[in-house]
């Protein structure tokens, strides 16, 4: 069975499965990260979901260009989770399995492609601290023996 972080399902509502390709990427000792700021800004390991016709490969590729603007090479997928939530740019409740990788982040082409996303370089243990969801802030530790 997978394991879920954050909040369980709840009863009254239905869930949506949004599967998504994720990714820690480590920049010279410190993590390079996505940040999306709108009402406040939430700190993201880079990547988001995988769509129709896409492997999690191919999902995780675009997804990092989209929010980082970096090109990356080499991933190992390190796992996956799940989590459910409530998703208010699709006003939808999803249950999003979160498959997680580890890439070499290799040339920054250009700024974020996604509105309201930044991205910012962060000693592991920062990030971990500041994470916006427990999944993410799990891999991270894990990876780098946190």
């Amino acid at each position: 069975m997978m394991r879920r972080f954050g909040k369980p399902p709840l009863s009254n509502k239905r869930y949506v499965m949004r599967p998504g390709a994720y990714a820690i990427l480590p920049l010279q000792k410190r993590l390079l990260l996505t940040a999306q700021a709108n009402e406040h800004v939430d700190l993201q390991l880079p990547g988001g979901g995988i769509d129709a016709g896409e492997n999690p490969i191919q999902a995780l590729y675009r997804e990092v260009m989209e929010e980082t603007g970096w090109h990356i090479s080499s991933p190992k997928r390190l796992g996956a989770f799940r989590r459910f939530v409530f998703m208010p740019e699709y006003n939808l409740w999803a249950e999003k399995v979160c498959h997680v990788y580890v890439a070499k982040p290799v040339l920054q082409i250009s700024d974020p492609l996604e509105p309201d996303h930044f991205t910012t370089v962060l000693d592991p243990s920062e990030a971990a601290a500041t994470l916006g969801n427990d999944g993410d802030r799990h891999f991270v530790e894990k990876y780098f023996h946190l």
